[in-house]
């Protein structure tokens, strides 16, 4: 019985609480919509009020969805807010425009406005308890006037006291029925059923393979480029270099020696640039000794100065390190390709919810875009592989900065 009635009572004083939060929110929710409305003619002025609406209903989402998990318990799933990946002036109303298409958003703005009518007849009700409280003590004090009370009409005596009574037990009843009917409406709008999750799951899935199939893609372009631009005439170079020792060691051997330390030369040459490459691939020491050891390895490796700043206890799947990984070694990479960067900062941490959280930072000339079959496109699909997001900001001019948030356990 008091495992029922103690999520009732938590629902009604939330109830009340939301009357004067919904108030307050949806007060500035409509004048930031008559604002933008009044003020649409003039386009530029018109969308910013609107656009700071669709934040405030995202807000307002996602407090109702940490609102309801917490008071009731129930399984409402991560809801990550949604940022675009543009680089150029259309990042930010392209960010404004997913919170639009964002269906849960407008889920929990319906949930909030539902709760806000509910919240209203709450308050009433306790404004009636109150004030049969008040009638309960004057017709006990003054047994001869007449009280008024609701439904009942003009009373006195014993038959306020109990008209007054009454009033309350149905008051008290329907408060205990607002709570119910707060969880449930709760639990239909707020929680998925098993069919959606299901959905969602072979969604997501389906998402992450394609987006692992495309990194794979990208990495294997990016091998077999790096090979024949790299090893690949290295080598062909030294076969040349050997067949031309041969034909002249018998008539010029100090001639032939020389090729040969020629070919020894490159040879060993040519065996660095595999190592570099298979270390791209995939460093040994990631799997030996973690992401500290191997990212502070891939910064003493680095042509631009590299500033370390990694929080992280205990290991991760091999599949969110790798990822980890990858992504700062490209964006290390880019940084000494292409923004003329004097200095890259890494920062790597963990947080709630069993998530690593990296963040690459550098002082470049910026103007850096996501191109399909790119390096940066490599990384959005290696991070959305594992289940992870990705921003980028580098606007023309600099700073260039890459964050990327994936699940610890992959």
């Amino acid at each position: 019985m008091k495992s029922t009635i103690k999520p009732i009572a938590g629902a009604v004083a939330h109830l009340w609480a939301l009357f004067f939060v919904g108030i307050a929110a949806l007060g500035v929710m409509a004048a930031l919509t008559a604002a933008g409305a009044s003020l649409l003619v003039v386009l530029g002025i018109g969308l910013v009020p609107l656009a700071l609406a669709l934040l405030f209903l995202a807000a307002i989402a996602r407090m109702e969805e940490a609102r309801v998990a917490g008071l009731f318990g129930f399984d409402v799933p991560p809801h990550p807010f949604a940022r675009s990946t543009r680089t150029d002036w259309l990042r930010l109303p392209h960010t404004v425009w997913l919170q639009a298409k964002d269906s849960r958003n407008w889920i929990g703005a319906l949930h909030f406005t539902i709760m806000f009518v509910l919240a209203s007849v709450a308050m009433a009700l306790l404004g009636t308890i109150f004030s049969s409280l008040t009638v309960l003590i004057g017709s006990a004090r003054f047994p001869q006037r007449d009280f008024w009370i609701l439904i009942f009409g003009p009373v006195h005596g014993v038959g306020a006291i109990i008209a007054t009574i009454v009033t309350i037990l149905v008051a008290v009843a329907l408060l205990a029925a607002l709570g119910v009917a707060h969880r449930e409406v709760s639990r239909s709008l707020m929680v998925p059923s098993r069919e959606a999750q299901l959905v969602a799951q072979a969604h997501v899935a389906s998402q992450r393979r394609h987006e692992a199939i495309n990194a794979a893609e990208i990495e294997r372009t990016r091998i077999e480029r790096d090979l024949h631009d790299g090893v690949q005439p290295r080598l062909v170079s030294v076969g040349m270099t050997l067949g031309m020792a041969k034909n002249k060691l018998a008539t010029d051997p100090e001639a032939a020696a020389a090729l040969i330390d020629d070919a020894h030369l490159s040879t060993k040459a040519a065996i660095t640039e595999l190592r570099q490459l298979a270390r791209g691939i995939h460093p040994a020491v990631l799997d030996d000794r973690g992401l500290d050891a191997a990212l502070s390895a891939l910064a003493a490796r680095s042509h631009v100065p590299v500033m370390l700043d990694i929080n992280i206890t205990g290991r991760c799947a091999k599949a969110t390190e790798a990822a980890l990984y990858f992504v700062i070694a490209e964006a290390l990479t880019n940084a000494a390709k292409h923004s003329n960067a004097r200095q890259v900062r890494v920062t790597v941490r963990e947080r709630d919810h069993g998530r690593i959280w990296a963040r690459v930072e550098d002082d470049g000339t910026g103007g850096a875009v996501r191109t399909p079959g790119g390096g940066i496109d490599g990384i959005a699909g290696r991070v959305a592989a594992v289940g992870g997001s990705f921003s980028l900001t580098s606007p023309v001019g600099g700073p260039t900065t890459l964050e990327v948030s994936v699940p610890c356990a992959s």
